[in-house]
């Protein structure tokens, strides 16, 4: 059987099962075409474990040698086609130029990340250091973020921090929480009306034994304090070991409170692994209540879950980059495939009824089905590659930039 038969069998078997649901493709069809997953300009740098950094043939020198490689990505899959810049990592003298040069590509600039966590006034703490020099220079740093994004149209300044403590004793941790909170505060203040605040949170790593925005509900708490532009920002590798995140994101939905991704994936810590690597489920569960969101009945919920940015954040050491942000792209349109496939009217008639198989099997049914064929079509329509690793192996991309990025400095973090 040929791969345009076994294609155009799957999508009849789709359209078939939606059919049985009173359902049509067409629908699924244009949510998926307008699905957008930003990609990080650091993930096509060089990058490492806490012991070496390991740099790879090909790998860009600027940040334009980075938007090359990304304008590659969207292309191939059709929904990439914005860039999250770093700084002082991706600093240019001229953000309007940058500006031009990533329309020229296909690509505008997207979240802008400011970096709290590698200058060496930053040992103990950054927005929440004890020392206010320290706290005026993180401030300060975060406001010319924001100058940044208003010159590339960004609307969402995206901020995790490092600051906690190793020992108990070490500082104060009301003291923290207030000296952050007054941080916090003229930075929002700074914002356009139409930027947002992403406030990140990771429970451990570098701090031990204290993190200052340690989970999800500490964010949101600085978030109902600061304003409605304050959301918080979901990190896939921030959590405990067994930690619902599916329970999460619903939460955060329901109190208007969730406003971006970073997808990546995890084993132990905060891997940045290739998202849906090590648990797929826990991807489409995610996706799942995403997408049930999207159509909530209350306009709250829905807008909120219209309006959350999705954004790979992953460093790829020991796999190829571009090869990498494809196949993560991808798995993020599987996934985003499966929960647009659930019968949502019987699931929530199992629901109701207290019928637990049924509900649990209603949500594998669409988990197991086979969305290859279904976001391939997609791509395709969308003027991409329906198999877009295949698609780059036979570009020879790879191969054009090992020869043509010799010498010069590689990016890295």
């Amino acid at each position: 059987m040929s791969s345009g038969t076994i294609a155009t069998t799957g999508l009849r078997v789709i359209e078939e099962t939606l059919a049985s649901q009173g359902r049509t493709l067409e629908p699924v069809i244009r949510r998926l075409k307008a699905q957008r997953i930003e990609t990080p300009s650091w993930g096509y740098a060089n990058s490492g474990t806490r012991f070496k950094m390991f740099p790879q043939a090909g790998v860009p020198r600027t940040v334009e040698e980075k938007l090359a490689d990304a304008a590659l990505v969207h292309r191939l899959t059709g929904v990439a086609p914005s860039v999250a810049l770093h700084i002082p990592w991706d600093l240019v003298a001229d953000w309007a130029a940058l500006k031009e040069h990533a329309a020229s590509l296909g690509l505008s600039l997207g979240a802008i990340n400011p970096n709290l966590f590698q200058e060496e006034a930053y040992k103990f703490g950054s927005l929440a250091n004890p020392d206010p020099g320290i706290r005026r220079r993180a401030i300060d740093h975060v406001l010319d973020c924001i100058a940044v994004a208003r010159v590339t149209g960004s609307q969402d300044i995206s901020l995790w921090l490092a600051d906690g403590t190793n020992y108990a004793g070490q500082d104060d941790l009301r003291g923290r929480r207030s000296r952050l909170l007054f941080s916090l505060g003229e930075i929002y203040a700074a914002l356009d009306p139409a930027m947002r605040l992403l406030v990140e949170y990771k429970f451990y790593e570098p701090a031990f034994y204290s993190t200052d925005i340690a989970d999800w509900g500490m964010a949101m708490s600085l978030c109902n304090r600061l304003g409605p532009r304050a959301q918080v920002l979901v990190d896939l590798g921030h959590h405990a070991q067994g930690a619902n995140i599916e329970q999460i994101v619903a939460t955060l939905l329901a109190e208007g409170r969730l406003g971006g991704f970073h997808f990546n994936g995890r084993k132990y810590g905060d891997d940045d692994l290739m998202v849906g690597s090590a648990n797929p489920l826990e991807l489409f569960l995610i996706f799942h209540e995403l997408a049930q969101a999207e159509d909530d009945d209350d306009p709250a919920v829905a807008g909120c879950a219209r309006a959350v940015a999705y954004m790979l954040d992953q460093c790829h050491n020991v796999e190829r980059k571009i090869p990498a942000m494809l196949l993560s792209v991808a798995r993020c349109q599987a996934a985003y495939a499966h929960a647009l496939l659930v019968d949502r009217t019987a699931l929530r008639a199992a629901q109701a009824e207290g019928d637990v198989v049924t509900a649990h099997r209603l949500l594998f049914d669409a988990f197991e089905t086979d969305v290859r064929p279904l976001v391939a079509a997609v791509r395709a329509e969308l003027g991409g590659a329906p198999d877009p690793l295949a698609a780059y192996a036979e570009s020879g991309y790879q191969q054009r930039i090992e020869r043509e990025r010799v010498g010069g400095k590689q990016a890295s973090w």
